[in-house]
């Protein structure tokens, strides 16, 4: 029996002896454990013979009897181990690991520990014990889902086989200074038992196993990931044909240029979204390939985020994705030879062209990022080749205080990493950042106390660290120079909307998937989760798109329901997000190439200050204001929109006559989505037929519309056509019509056209009225933020109106002019990517326009007008260019006085916005501007405008003709008295005492007059009263021009009168808030124009049979030209567009040069002059009834029986 000395005691938990596998075959377990097992790093992958061991100064004695007891049987026979097994057990956690399934190798293993034991305990009966490696733990014991992952990841590593030549023996080391970060203890190498010569080899210091992976770098230390420079030394995996299945890439880790590289790059990013049930469908699979096989998806490089083990084994096992991306970072992890991936949810990088890579681990959150060198792919710097770099991500998760914490920790390690390993190189950075973007669900989280403010802040930090690292938004920059997607059926009204919403990727609103991932109804809101951001000086974004927003049909399998016939017809879209994709070119600064022409840009960002910050007080401001629109508001203009749309077009057919259809497209603030209760809604009609056709079937479809609610206005003819003004249900409407072949036929896809393209050769007149179409949409594609944006929008035009100053027609700021200026703001502000809200927006555009130099510099977009070649005029005192031609400035009415003007009330605003604890409430004020105006000067220009005897509506026909005199005698005075700035109150006052019975009507325009002179000093008496006497000589002439116009001017029901008066004889005014709106009545043929014309449309009702309605009987009884004869194209175009008359039912008879004549039906009549069966129209000879064979039309003969003019007029004209 062996002596008391030689027994020791096996009960310390600071030692262990272990077989530890060769360091090569530690990669696929580590790459495990450092996810699953919370020992990582404190222990080396290993299979316990002796634990716990003996206590620390026992180890000498306790490895010399292990050794002796080796000696003493002759040697340990050769001992092989093959680990290819998964398991586990339950002991108060779930331990999940591997073990050799040989009956055989398990007992040499179980005799080994046994002879080890007896050597220290003689007569020792060891427990029965399987021996295993440790894989993984967790504490979930009923997770089916925990269960499934592990046992199917750790089932998928490949097999461990090595032959054991040492043992091990361990001690724990608990000193920090010692040991890795984050860890309380580790196990280190005391000494090593060899089993081939049967000795002991003790170390001078216990070794760390992962002591080459340390760093002393504090700063390095900080990352959390990789540290310092190494290189990228994992290879991808490609597929060989020849032994058909996947290896790794066999090439050279040392990077050099292609001979042919190219000049630029195409990456895309996709969000999978994995499978969490177990085992997972893989309906969804067809459906995410097809996605990624788009046209709009392929790309040089794919960055695959939310990848599972199954999905990446599935995709493998695609020809056609092996075919475009030879190279995966990662093989499938089902061939047997390959390691399963390390989470269940995985960063995968496709590629067309080589690369080596690394993956970067985050531990405090179970993530990595990979980051991947191109081999052959870079830029030239001083004669070095300096490979791309791409940061492949998918941040944390979740709105949370913690998870936006981890997101920041997460953040700041690859951006830490990169100057530490890559600063020279060209990166990029691409994934799913999961950084909530939109301002209602982090406001709305803030307020329900789901997060901080402070984490509040840190988002905002987030997106400030990009811009810092000068990384670029591919989807910003894009956004800006070529536009975004716009859908303009989908109601721009959104109530929700407060920015940070446009480019979602993760838009639960339109899908379902992303719908069902969401819980809180404030987190059902767009987010902009995928990004592919570029560093700025390193590329050029040249195009952006997204794909997989196509459903597909689900693959039919057992957890997927069947209707009643066994077919299954369920669709779905292939993931919760929409994948993106953007196309760079390697370049120099994209600024300096973007903005090649002098611009005055913002220099910095002004931020709000903290009152008037926080968005959701703006907006809460702008939905007090009663000019703001309420739900009731929005649906009266969205049902009176609709139903002129039913009535103008009436189930248009023009599909099934071969014709291009009408298209009725909202313009002008409503188009914009920044209309108020006092807009009216401007409509663009865009057809193929001329306008007055257009027009005369319009005023029929809308007078018989009548019992609808809608009223024919007046025309107007303007200078850039024809306007029906319309009352529909309440609602002001404006419509306009413009003749345009090409553009009907290509709508929608004409808006993204760029200007050069052969399309737009139109005429002068034709592109005038398309110019209002083409602005907004420009408008609508290119900025950024169109909610932020839009509440900016709405305060200045609130602000505008309040101090006096929104009113194009006399000069001041329109619609459209405050939209360039904001737009432009909006545009430079965002052009680097950073997200800028609505208050920020605000204060940079007050603090800009404040100090803009009105009288030298022009507004424009530099994103547009990239070789802007426009010449200032000096008769243009302000220069706000607009977009699309032929006219470039938007503010042609300006007058030197009204810029004025507005000069000074961007100064005003800027100085009021600078206070603190200004809010925006009080910033635009009580409403009392207008009190304050005729307050403010010492003289008065006070203009009377008077009627009696007549109905109101034909009174302010008259007081609206006198308003628009008013420009014209503000532009005169500063010709005659240069030394005054006369300004204008855009709007008219009445008496204090006058009331809504009042049968008689005085009004009065207010313009003040400031005397100064050039260097903005106060006039003299003698100057004042020469100024004054000038105004004087000015208005009397005034007077007498509006007096001698007898169209608008009658003595006998009307007077006018313009003098100055002092401010104390102005009178007691108020603002005249009478409802003119009621006093409009329906136009008569008169006020619309062509009145014999409409008549004989008119006469026919579609509801009448055709024979009887097309007879003799039935022809006008008003000829339209009495003695004239109307054109076969005003044929052509009733017989088409006349929904009363059946087209198929008449032929054309017209003149070949080679047969005579020959006949044709009017539906397959080619108008177009590119069509290649065009015939011209002086050609035609006759047009002929099918069902009678009556000739309704004869050129020879000038008779006309479809208008009823020519010498048709002439014969039904009433004798005697």
């Amino acid at each position: 029996m062996a002596s008391e000395e030689s027994f020791l005691s096996i009960d310390s938990y600071d030692t262990a002896l272990c077989i530890i596998p060769p360091k090569h075959l530690w990669p696929p377990v580590d790459q495990l454990r450092s996810v699953y097992d919370p020992a990582y790093k404190k222990w080396p992958p290993h299979i316990n013979l002796v634990y716990p061991f003996v206590s620390v100064h026992d180890l000498p004695r306790a490895s010399e009897l292990i050794v002796s007891r080796f000696q003493e049987i002759g040697g340990v026979a050769e001992l092989n181990v093959r680990l290819d097994t998964a398991s586990g057990f339950i002991n108060k956690k779930v331990t999940f690991f591997i073990q050799d399934r040989d009956p055989s190798r398990s007992l040499e293993l179980t005799n080994l520990r046994s002879t080890i034991l007896d050597s220290l305990q003689p007569g020792h009966h060891p427990d029965a014990r399987q021996m295993h490696m440790t894989v993984g733990q967790s504490k979930e014991l009923n997770s089916p889902l925990s269960k499934y992952i592990m046992e199917k990841k750790i089932g998928l590593l490949p097999p461990l086989e090595w032959t054991v030549d040492k043992l091990y023996v361990l001690v724990r080391d608990k000193d920090k200074t010692q040991i890795d970060e984050g860890i309380s203890s580790q196990m280190k190498i005391w000494g090593e038992i060899n089993l081939t010569s049967l000795t002991l080899l003790k170390t001078p210091n216990p070794t760390s196993f992962y002591e080459d992976e340390r760093t002393n770098d504090p700063a390095d230390a900080e990352l959390g990931v990789i540290s310092g420079y190494r290189p990228l030394s994992r290879p991808p995996y490609t597929f060989s044909q020849a032994e058909h299945k996947w290896i790794p890439q066999r090439i050279s880790l040392d990077t050099e240029p292609l001979e042919s590289a190219p000049g630029t790059l195409a990456i895309s990013s996709y969000n999978v979204q994995a499978e969490f049930q177990c085992p997972p469908t893989r309906a969804r699979y067809p459906i995410i390939i097809q996605n990624l096989l788009e046209r709009s998806a392929l790309a040089d490089v794919l960055v695959l985020q939310e990848v599972t083990d199954d999905f990446l084994s599935h995709l493998c096992k695609d020809k056609t994705i092996r075919e475009n991306y030879p190279f995966f970072s990662n093989g499938p992890p089902d061939q047997i030879d390959i390691e399963p991936l390390p989470y269940h949810t995985n960063v995968v990088v496709l590629s067309k062209w080589p690369f080596s890579w690394d993956l970067l681990a985050f531990p405090s959150s179970r993530r990595s990022s990979a980051i991947v060198q191109f081999s052959n792919i870079g830029i030239q710097e001083e004669g070095v080749f300096l490979p791309i770099i791409l940061f492949a991500v998918h941040l944390t998760s979740g709105l949370t205080n913690n998870s936006i914490e981890k997101k920041q920790q997460e953040l700041l390690s690859i951006l830490k990493y990169i100057p530490n390993t890559h600063l020279w190189n060209p990166w990029i950075l691409a994934g799913d950042f999961n950084i909530t973007t939109s301002v209602y669900t982090i406001e709305t989280a803030v307020k329900r106390k789901e997060i901080s403010s402070s984490s509040e802040a840190t988002l905002s930090k987030l997106e400030a660290m990009f811009t810092q690292a000068g990384l670029v938004d591919s989807w910003t920059s894009a956004c800006i120079q070529y536009g975004d997607s716009v859908e303009l059926d989908r109601s721009q009204h959104d109530a929700k909307a407060l920015g940070g919403e446009r480019g979602a990727t993760f838009d639960p609103t339109v899908n379902d998937l992303a719908a069902n991932a969401v819980c809180s109804d404030f987190h059902k809101r767009p987010q902009r989760y995928d990004r592919i951001l570029v560093r700025g000086k390193d590329f050029t974004v040249v195009g952006f798109n997204m794909f997989g927003q196509r459903m597909g049909p689900l693959e039919a399998n057992v957890n997927t329901d069947t209707n009643s016939d066994g077919s299954d017809e369920q669709v779905s879209y292939g993931s919760d997000h929409w994948g993106i994709r953007c196309l760079v070119k390697i370049s120099r600064d994209m600024l300096a190439e973007l903005l090649d022409i002098p611009v005055i840009i913002p220099e910095n960002l002004d931020p709000a200050s903290s009152p008037l910050s926080h968005i959701g007080e703006l907006a809460a401001c702008l939905s007090t204001q009663p000019e703001f629109p309420s739900e009731v508001d929005i649906a009266l203009r969205e049902t009176a929109l609709n139903l002129l749309k039913e009535v103008i077009l009436q189930g248009d057919d023009s599909s099934t006559r071969g014709l291009p259809a009408f298209v009725i497209v909202p313009v002008g603030t409503y188009g914009l989505g920044v209309w108020t209760t006092t807009s009216d809604i401007d409509c663009l009609c865009i057809g193929p037929i001329s306008s007055k056709t257009f027009f005369a079937l319009a005023v029929q479809r809308l007078r018989k519309a009548a019992s609808r609610g809608i009223k024919i206005l007046r025309r107007v003819d303007a200078h850039f056509g024809t306007v029906l003004e319309l009352e529909v249900g309440h609602i002001k409407v404006d419509l306009q019509y413009c003749s345009a072949v090409s553009i009907a036929e290509t709508w929608p896809n004409a808006l993204t056209l760029p200007p050069t393209d052969p399309i737009f050769k139109l005429s002068p007149s034709v592109l005038a009225q398309l110019k209002p179409m083409r602005d907004l949409y420009y408008l609508l594609r290119t900025v950024p933020d169109l909610a932020a944006f839009k509440l900016a929008y709405l305060l200045i035009k609130c602000w505008a109106k309040r101090r006096g100053i929104y009113a194009a027609k006399f000069g001041y700021l329109g619609g459209i002019q405050i939209a360039i200026l904001l737009s432009r703001v909006c545009k430079l502000l965002s052009q680097d990517g950073r997200p800028v809200n609505a208050p920020t927006i605000l204060a940079t555009f007050y603090s800009h326009y404040a100090i803009f130099n009105w009288e030298e510099d022009m507004v424009f977009d530099p994103f547009f007008h990239k070789e802007l070649r426009y010449f200032r005029t000096a008769q243009e005192p302000m220069a706000v260019l607009g977009f699309y031609g032929p006219s470039l400035n938007t503010t042609q009415t300006a007058t030197i006085a009204t810029v004025h003007a507005i000069s000074k009330e961007f100064r005003r605003a800027n100085e009021l916005l600078s206070r603190r604890e200004m809010t925006w409430t009080q910033f635009l004020g009580e409403d009392t501007d207008s009190v304050e105006f005729l307050d403010a000067y010492k003289m008065y220009i006070k203009i009377t405008a008077q009627f009696w005897g007549t109905s109101f509506a034909k009174g302010n026909i008259f007081v609206d003709w006198l308003e628009s005199r008013c420009i014209p005698l503000l532009v005169d005075l500063s010709k005659q008295v240069p030394h005054v700035n006369p300004r204008i109150w855009p709007a008219r006052f009445v008496r204090q005492d006058a009331a809504e019975e009042d049968t008689e009507y005085e009004g009065h325009y207010i313009v003040g007059l400031e005397m100064r002179n050039a260097q903005g000093q106060p006039l003299t008496k003698e100057e004042t009263r020469a100024g004054l006497e000038r105004v004087q000589a000015t208005l009397r002439k005034f007077e007498t021009q509006v007096r001698s116009d007898s169209k608008y001017f009658d003595p006998k029901s009307c007077w006018m009168g313009a003098t100055v008066v002092p401010k104390p004889k102005l009178g007691e005014l108020r603002l005249d808030d009478r409802d003119w709106a009621k006093y409009t009545v329906e136009a008569e043929d008169a006020d619309i124009g062509d009145s014999e014309f409409w008549a004989s449309v008119e006469t026919e009702e579609p509801g009448e049979s055709r024979t009887r309605r097309e007879s003799p009987a039935r022809l006008p009884s008003k000829p339209a030209y009495e003695g004239k004869f109307r054109s076969a194209s005003d044929v052509l175009n009733r017989l088409r567009w006349d929904q009363a008359m059946d087209s198929s039912d008449y032929i054309v008879g017209y003149e070949d040069r080679f047969s005579g004549v020959m006949e044709r039906s009017v539906d397959s009549w080619k108008s177009e002059t590119t069509h290649e069966e065009f015939i011209p129209e002086h050609r035609i000879v006759y047009f002929k009834r099918k069902s009678d064979g009556a000739i309704v039309w004869d050129k020879e003969q000038r008779r006309d029986e479809i208008f009823g003019s020519g010498v048709t007029s002439l014969i039904r004209q009433p004798r005697g």
